[in-house]
């Protein structure tokens, strides 16, 4: 039995060379940090609740670098995780053939173009 669970955690080491189990990572990460932001996003429409000056002064702090660096993550966040969640999608519904490394790439392309295109947009 012993050798059984030494087999099982050399076998996970090896997957994590392997593009599919980077996608898993990304996919798992990108939808822990949407977790995070939904309170704080709740915060922020509470704030409507609260009358005008709260909700003004909370719009006066939208405005900072920080705030916009922070919406642009946000939004590569979405991209990952919308990408990742149709790549998984096509991996349960859809008939393969060989490897799948190709659609693993088209999601990092993907994200990584909706968040450049995001990032432009907000320069101008």
């Amino acid at each position: 039995m012993a050798g059984s669970a030494n087999a099982a955690r050399r076998n996970d080491f090896r997957a994590r060379g392997m593009p599919g189990y980077w996608a898993f990572v990304v996919h798992r990460l990108s939808g822990v940090g949407l977790a995070l932001f939904m309170p704080v996003h709740f915060w922020a429409l509470s704030r409507s609740l609260q009358g005008e000056v709260a909700l003004e002064s909370f719009l006066r702090w939208t405005d900072t670098a920080l705030f916009k660096f922070a919406e642009w993550g946000l939004v590569c966040l979405l991209a990952a995780h919308l990408i990742g969640g149709v790549r998984l999608l096509l991996i349960e519904f859809a008939p393969w053939r060989g490897i799948r490394a190709g659609w693993i790439v088209a999601m990092v392309g993907t994200t990584l173009s909706v968040g450049c295109l995001l990032a432009a947009l907000m320069m101008v």
